[in-house]
Parts: structure tokens; C-alpha cells; sequence
């Protein structure tokens, strides 16, 4: 099956320099130059991943990333923005609403590609099962992006959920902080490791007494033991 893929920029040439290298890749790519474009477009048919500007004449590509990141059905489709604002705050905000990667402007047509193929990589490495287990109360949903208790819906962010499946997909291994913001953030480490702390103390209050899987190993990270 061919890989759709969006593109939001209200910039024209940005549009289709981006398409040109996206369908010489053998993706199919589909660009619009508002939100209102998208909207219409992603409810009849959702791509497999979403190059979002964040400069919108209509809408910030923040507040699209937030919309589409919390809307059932299409929490799951991997977001890289593509922004002229290369601000350490911007880049921030935009990992942590659930954005999956960051691209500067200018930026090369090459990178972009291979931070595509990166992004559509772990995806895929994510969903290749679709539910993993944590304990025997503990199930997360890696299609509808849901995490359950027993039968109560733990509420997680975008952040939270991709940190509790890493860890979960691979029990007993332990995962330092590098390779947590490697896995949540690629290349756009704008953060620092003692952001990872503060995801997994937030993870562990949502998470109550299942709380007591996630294991800190001092000195080097955190990891799933049952």
C-alpha cells in the first residue's frame, strides 16, 4: 500500500518543493495551504503522516498539531513540523502536544526525507503489535492510542503514552534517558534529561498503584519490571 502523506504550508513553493521530493520517493504526497483545506480533506481520508508549518494564515500549526493529536481516529498519524520559527520553545511546545519531529526552515529536501522515513520507521516499529500489557491490569492500545485499567480509561499525552510503550514493549530492559529522547524526539533533542524525569513522575501519579511496574535503576534510566 502506497504512504499518504499531508503537507500544511501556506507558502506555495514550500508546497511543492515538498511534494516533488516526497512522490520521488515513491510516497504520495497531498499539500494545502490552510487548516480549513485539511480539516475538509482529513475527514473524508486520513494520511499516514502530517508535515505541518506552524505560521498558518487561518489557525497556529500548534494548535492543529493539539487538535489532531487529541482527536479519536487520528491521534496515531506521526506529525514532523516544518517551521521557520527555530525558537528552543517552539521546538518544545511542539514535542511535547505530540509532535514527532522538528524541521527548521531553510532545511534540505534530503533531511526532510530521511527524518520522513525515520518517523514512519518507529511508527511502524511501535504498531507492529497492536496492544501490549503491563502487569495483569494494565493494557495499551497502540491503534486508538488508549490506555486501560482494568476497564477505567487512563487519560495519558501523546509524550506519556509513546514512553509507556517503549518501556512496555520491552520489559526488564533499561532504557537510559538518552535513549528515551531519542526514541520520543529523534534528532530534536531540544530538551534535556531531566525532562524525562518529569514525564515518568507524571506517568506514575496517572498511573496509580500500576505505578509500581516502572523501575528507576539509578545512575542510568528507567525500565518495565513485572
Amino acid at each position: 500500500m502506497p504512504i499518504h502523506i499531508y503537507i500544511v504550508d501556506d507558502e506555495p513553493d514550500i508546497l511543492e518543493l515538498v511534494t516533488v521530493h516526497l512522490e520521488q520517493n515513491g510516497f504520495v504526497a497531498k499539500g494545502f495551504l490552510n487548516s480549513r483545506e485539511f480539516y475538509q480533506a482529513i475527514e473524508k481520508s486520513k494520511p499516514d503522516l502530517l508535515i505541518l508549518d506552524l505560521m498558518l494564515p487561518d489557525e497556529d500549526g500548534l494548535e492543529i498539531c493539539k487538535n489532531v493529536k487529541q482527536k479519536d481516529g487520528m491521534s496515531h498519524i506521526p506529525i514532523i513540523i516544518l517551521s521557520a520559527k527555530g525558537e528552543e520553545s517552539d521546538k518544545v511546545v511542539g514535542l511535547e502536544l505530540g509532535a514527532d519531529d522538528y524541521v527548521t526552515k531553510p532545511f534540505s529536501p534530503r533531511e526532510l526525507i530521511a527524518r520522513v522515513k525515520a518517523v514512519l520507521r518507529r511508527q511502524g516499529e511501535k504498531t507492529e503489535s497492536k496492544r501490549l500489557f503491563m502487569g495483569d491490569d494494565v493494557t495499551i492500545d497502540l491503534k486508538r492510542y488508549e490506555v486501560t485499567i482494568g476497564d477505567e480509561k487512563v487519560n495519558l499525552t501523546p509524550t506519556e503514552f509513546k514512553l509507556l510503550s517503549l518501556m512496555s514493549a520491552k520489559k526488564g530492559m533499561v532504557f537510559s534517558r538518552e535513549q528515551i529522547l531519542d526514541y520520543l524526539w529523534g534528532s530534536e533533542k531540544a530538551v534535556i534529561d531531566r525532562t524525562v524525569d518529569m514525564h515518568v513522575k507524571n506517568l506514575r501519579k496517572k498511573l496509580g498503584d500500576s505505578a509500581r511496574y516502572i523501575k528507576n535503576v539509578r545512575g542510568i534510566g528507567y525500565k518495565i519490571e513485572e
